[in-house]
This record gives structure tokens, C-alpha cells and sequence, in this order.
């Protein structure tokens, strides 16, 4: 990329560049384009760099944008990178690090050049880009021989599918899956859901749809494999006892271009910009998977990554291949499982778990086979725990994903045979010993608390109560602590509940003929009460179902019994507060009956007997609490900028401040 430059910042008057971007056509037999793409350079990974490389590129891009109809050597660059990929794998097999090198370097200036053109111009005008080549003068500039287009995402695909992972390919595998991502990144200058385009017919309809089942397996790979970068020491540019020609090549012609840029090496301070990414590819691997995903249907064809993503099987599934679904393969769930349960503090790792979760029914049901569900659901309570510092969108995925599992009875059953010790993040208490059951119950718990004094979101709550509601009938051998919060949740509501009431009836008393103020207030009262409601249901189905199983409840509800007093003749309670009346009643009576001044392990072993001689058919039956996760809940292609939130953050290949940013100030609820 051109010889006797240090810094990023002399980009603009590197002789060999200005040659590129100017007017006059450059021959692809030409010993330039050698020269060219012989420079060390690893692919900067993290924002600050990307950010620097972007603006000393944009200024040439632009010149290159309006000379290249006449010079066509934008065309020819590319055509050098796919004369080079029809020989990697072979290369890679041989070991030719110097052919790899060089098709790296030619990828990645394109994929450079690539997200200015697309920030600069239309697909229909990016396309023409592809179709000039060098020319007589007074000739035609363009030709439809070969659509380069396409040419090149179906050789980006081929590369990322047919090229094995090793040190000496990390590198271009990387460029190849953000390329893909700079491609579909017209999404970021759009405030409307694209539905269609040159891009999304090549990738959804063209020569890459036969790929599609190898590229998500691929994809997925690279996630579970978590690859780090390879050291400096295993790189292409460093000595080589067997022979110095490459890198003398690398010295003599490039001076060093690039190196200012390394992962983690020389050029970043300290590594702590790696530190936010240490596993590029993996994390690049993801967020295309996650990217193919989401691209909406057409409307005459299904949306085929998406149908891989569901219908994938486990290795160890024996049975034959369905040919309904042309696009299924086979991947080891358990390394799968593995990669999930590791990756849970990222947004894109939790957007996968959700992904596979609600929509492969192989998958799910493998996870809910699984005996160690606890090295699963630790992760998402552990960012329900955080939720101060999460974004709302990944607190959102890891409710979800609670809601969906609870959806089990298995589950909710196996749950509470879990036993943990010493949980290190829960700091505000304790827990030296409790089922993974009632930790559940305490991070959600925790969630609604949070939620009523700060983000205030009726979704947010919808989601934590229906979890919790799904799992009530199967509460067994709640911890002490457990049974206390629920209490000191309602206890919570029930002071909300009176603080609005008064506040609705002075309202009332003193607004003179004025009413605007009423209607606030009724609402905020509906609110509270439905979700009031709610606790009373989930108290009771416990009650109703496993009572005996359950002593430190009933023992929480006799202790704050005056709570429920002033609900017993509320029209909206009557009901429900028959049963806790029912049980109140009879263990208040028991404890009456045992006598005064009753230690607290009395009061257990009377409460523990009583409950094996209260009558269940003392009980009102109610219906069975259960709530389903139901996707079509969310705002329309709701998760289509989630997505692209998280390529957009996530700072490698696309840093740029894109005129469409509105799509990500999502409605959460």
C-alpha cells in the first residue's frame, strides 16, 4: 500500500494510493497492485483505532468516488482480491503466508474504500462502482460481462465457509465477515426497516444461497470456538528462520505502513482497548449471524439464515435430515451450550441464547435436558442483578429468556433441587447456602424493585411477574430469605397502593370542577392493582400447590399478616383472599393454640405440622397460572435495530456517526 510512510496521518500523499484514487487507469497485469497490497498491517479492532484509520481514508475514498467512472481502478482492486481467493485454500493448505498476506491487504482496503462509498451513494450507485473498468479515452466506461458484485459476496462467502481457521488466516477470515457486515450496513443510514435492495437479493436470492447452511455453521463455529488473536510472534511479517523472503518483501517494500496499528500489540496503549474486544472474530462471526437472522422475508421466499438458524440438529441426533428444510445441518450442541454459558455478558451472546431459545425446538429442548442449567441461568441472573449497569434492550433478552424457561415445569421443578454456595455478585446479603430456585425469585424480585423506583416500565414488569407466576405452583423449600422479599414486595406495593389512593381522593376533594388531574392518578391505581393482583395470585398458587412444601412463606405471611387486611373487602381482591384468609385463619389458630412468647423454631416445627393437616380442599382451586412468551408481543422488526445497535457499537468496522441513527431510539415498551 505503498512504500516511505510512518503514519496514518501521511495517508493522503502516499504516492502509491494517490495512483489508485487518481484518473488514470492502472492495469491489473500492472507490477503496482504487487506493490500495493504488500504492506504489514493486522486489522485495527478496536474503536479508537477504527476511527482513526476511517478519517485519513475518507478524503481519498472521495476522490476515488469521482475519478473511478473514468479509471475503473476501484473494479480492478477487486478483481485482484478474487484473482487471489481462488488460490487460498490451496495456500493455506501449503502454508503460502506470503499469497495470504496479500489477499488480506487487498480485502481490507476494500472493505475500507467500501464503507465511505456506502455512506456516500445509493446501492443503484454502488453497484456502478463495481461495473467501470479502465478504458481507451471517449470509450464506454461501464461493461455487464460479470456482475463484480455479486462476485465478490459470493466469494467472501465462499472464503469465510471453505477457509479453515488457523493463526496465518485469522486475519483475512476477520476481514472477510466484517466486509459482509460493511455491506449490509445501508441499514445504518436508513430510519425505515429495509425490506430490499441489490444487496439483499444477492445474499437472500443469488449464488450464495446455496452456502447458507455451511455459512451459519460457520458462523457458529467461530462463536463457539472463541479464538483469540494469535500473538505478534505468529504473524506473517515477523522473521522466519526457514527464509527471509517474505519478510524481507514485507520490510523492504512496505517500511511499515500499517504497523501502527496491531491487536493488542505495538500502536495499542497498553492493550486495554483489546481488552473490550479480545475475541474480534468471534465477536464479528456473531454479529453477522445475528444480522442474516433478522433480514426480513420476502414476499415470495422465507428469510433462509433464519430458517438454518431454526431447524439446525444436534451431531448426536442419528435420524436423517428432513428435506422439508433444505437448509438444516448438524453442529455439536454441546459446545454450543458451552460457548452460550460463557458468553452471557455481552448483548450479542444473550441475543443468540434468546434466538435459539424461542425458535429451535432442538435446541431448546436440549437445554432444558441439560442437569447443569445452573451454569445457564446464573449468567442471565447475574445481568438482572446488574441491571443498573446493562442497557435496557439486554435486560429485556435476559427476562425473556427466564420467561421462556419458565414456561417448563420441569424447570421450575429442577430449579429448586439446585443447591449454590457462596454467591460472590449477590452482595447484599449473605448467601451462603440457597436453592438456585430461590435465588431466581430473589433477582427478580429485585428487578421489580428496581424497576418501580426508577425506569417505571409496565413491559419490564409484565415480564418479571409472569415468570415468576409461571413458577409458583412448583416453589419448593423456599429460603428464608426468598419468602421475605415476596412479602416485602407486596408490603411495597401496598404502601404505593395507599400513597396513590390518598393522593387521588385529595385530588378529588380539592380540584374545584377541575378533573384533569383525576385521570393520572386512576391510572397509576390500575396499574398497581393489576399488579397486586398478581402477587396475590402467585402467593396463592404456592399456597394452593405446595403449602406443606413451603414453611417459611407461611411463616413470612403470619408475621406481616396485618398487610392483607385492607384487601380482604377490596372488590378486585375478594376472591383470591379467600385462600390466604383460609390459611391465616388456620395457622394463627394453631399458633394460639401452642401457646405464648414461641421461639422462632417453634413457630416453624407448629407451622411445619399444620401444614401437613390443613385439608386441600379447604382451598379455593383458581386457574393454573401460566404465561407464554409470544414474539409477536414486540413492535414491528423490533429486534432489527437491536441488532444493528449492537454492530454500530460495537466500534470494528463501522464507527462512523450514520444519518440514520434514529432507528436505534427503540420504544421498549
Amino acid at each position: 500500500m505503498g512504500a516511505n510512510t510512518s503514519q496514518v496521518s501521511d495517508l493522503s500523499d502516499n504516492p502509491s494510493l494517490k495512483a489508485l484514487v487518481g484518473t488514470e487507469s492502472i492495469s491489473e497485469n500492472d507490477p503496482f497492485w504487487n506493490q500495493l497490497i504488500s504492506f504489514t498491517f493486522i486489522s485495527p479492532t478496536s474503536s479508537g483505532d477504527s476511527k482513526l484509520l476511517e478519517e485519513a481514508v475518507i478524503p481519498l475514498a472521495k476522490i476515488l468516488i469521482e475519478n473511478n467512472p473514468r479509471s475503473g481502478n476501484f473494479g480492478a482492486l477487486v478483481r485482484i482480491f478474487l484473482g487471489r481467493t481462488k488460490e487460498l485454500k490451496i495456500s493455506t493448505e501449503c502454508q503460502d503466508q506470503l499469497f495470504i498476506w496479500q489477499a488480506h491487504n487487498a480485502l481490507f482496503m476494500i472493505r475500507c474504500l467500501l464503507k465511505v462509498f456506502i455512506r456516500e451513494m445509493s446501492e443503484e450507485e454502488l453497484h456502478l462502482q463495481f461495473s467501470y473498468q479502465e478504458r481507451a479515452p471517449g470509450s464506454c466506461g461501464e461493461t455487464g460481462s460479470q456482475d463484480l458484485l455479486e462476485e465478490l459476496l459470493s466469494n467472501l462467502v465462499h472464503l469465510i465457509v471453505e477457509v479453515p481457521l488457523l493463526d496465518i488466516t485469522y486475519s483475512i477470515l476477520f476481514e472477510a465477515v466484517t466486509t459482509l457486515l460493511v455491506f449490509f450496513s445501508y441499514q445504518l443510514f436508513h430510519k425505515d426497516i429495509l425490506r430490499d435492495g441489490i444487496i439483499y437479493q444477492h445474499i437472500m436470492k443469488g449464488r450464495c444461497l446455496s452456502l447458507t447452511s455451511r455459512l451459519v455453521k460457520t458462523l457458529l463455529y467461530n462463536f463457539i470456538r472463541q479464538e483469540k488473536c494469535p500473538p505478534p510472534a505468529t504473524h506473517i511479517f515477523e522473521p522466519k528462520d526457514e527464509g527471509g523472503l517474505l519478510y524481507g518483501l514485507a520490510s523492504g517494500v512496505a517500511s511499515g505502513l500499517w504497523s501502527v496499528f496491531t491487536l493488542g500489540g505495538a500502536g495499542s496503549k497498553a492493550g486495554i482497548d483489546q481488552e473490550h474486544n479480545p475475541l474480534p472474530l468471534s465477536n464479528q462471526s456473531l454479529l453477522l449471524l445475528l444480522v442474516l437472522a433478522n433480514l426480513t422475508d420476502g414476499p415470495d421466499w422465507p428469510n433462509p439464515y433464519r430458517q438454518a438458524i431454526t431447524c439446525f440438529r444436534n451431531t448426536q441426533d442419528t435420524s436423517s435430515l428432513s428435506t422439508e428444510q433444505p437448509h438444516t445441518f448438524q453442529i455439536n450442541f454441546n459446545s454450543l451450550y458451552t460457548a452460550l454459558c460463557e458468553q452471557q455478558r455481552s448483548d450479542q451472546a444473550t441475543l443468540l441464547l434468546y434466538t435459539l431459545l424461542h425458535q429451535n425446538a432442538n435446541m431448546r429442548t436440549y437445554m432444558l435436558s441439560r442437569t447443569d442449567m445452573d451454569n445457564l441461568v446464573m449468567p442471565i441472573l447475574e445481568i438482572l442483578y446488574h441491571v443498573e449497569d446493562r442497557n435496557s434492550h439486554h435486560v429485556y433478552m435476559a427476562l425473556i429468556i427466564l420467561l421462556i424457561l419458565t414456561e417448563d415445569d420441569a424447570f421450575n421443578r429442577s430449579i429448586h433441587e439446585v443447591v449454590l454456595k457462596n454467591i460472590s455478585w449477590y452482595t447484599e446479603r449473605s448467601l451462603t447456602e440457597i436453592s438456585l430456585g430461590s435465588l431466581l425469585i430473589l433477582v427478580v424480585i429485585r428487578t421489580i424493585q428496581f424497576n418501580m423506583t426508577r425506569t417505571r416500565d409496565k413491559y419490564l414488569h409484565t415480564n418479571c411477574l409472569a415468570a415468576l407466576a409461571n413458577m409458583s405452583a412448583q416453589f419448593r423449600c423456599l429460603h428464608q430469605y426468598a419468602a421475605q422479599r415476596i412479602i416485602s414486595l407486596f408490603a411495597l406495593l401496598s404502601k404505593k397502593h395507599n400513597k396513590v389512593l390518598e393522593q387521588a381522593t385529595q385530588s378529588l376533594r380539592g380540584r374545584q370542577g377541575d378533573s384533569t388531574a383525576l385521570p393520572d392518578y386512576a391510572q397509576d391505581l390500575n396499574v398497581i392493582e393489576e399488579v397486586i393482583r398478581m402477587m396475590l395470585e402467585i402467593i396463592n398458587s404456592c399456597l394452593s400447590n405446595s403449602l406443606h412444601h413451603n414453611p417459611n412463606l407461611v411463616y413470612a405471611l403470619l408475621y406481616k399478616r396485618e398487610l392483607f387486611e385492607q384487601f380482604r373487602t377490596h372488590p378486585s381482591f375478594q376472591d383470591i383472599m379467600q385462600n390466604l384468609d383460609t390459611v391465616i385463619g388456620f395457622f394463627s389458630q394453631r399458633l394460639e393454640q401452642a401457646g405464648s412468647d414461641l421461639s422462632v423454631e417453634r413457630v416453624q416445627e407448629v407451622i411445619m405440622k399444620g401444614a401437613q393437616a390443613l385439608p386441600t380442599d379447604r382451598l379455593k382451586k383458581f386457574p393454573e397460572l401460566k404465561f407464554k412468551y409470544v414474539e409477536e408481543d414486540q413492535p414491528e422488526d423490533f429486534f432489527i435495530p437491536y441488532v444493528w445497535s449492537l454492530v454500530f457499537n460495537s466500534g470494528v468496522g463501522l464507527h462512523w456517526s450514520p444519518h440514520g441513527i434514529e432507528l436505534f431510539s427503540m420504544d421498549s415498551g
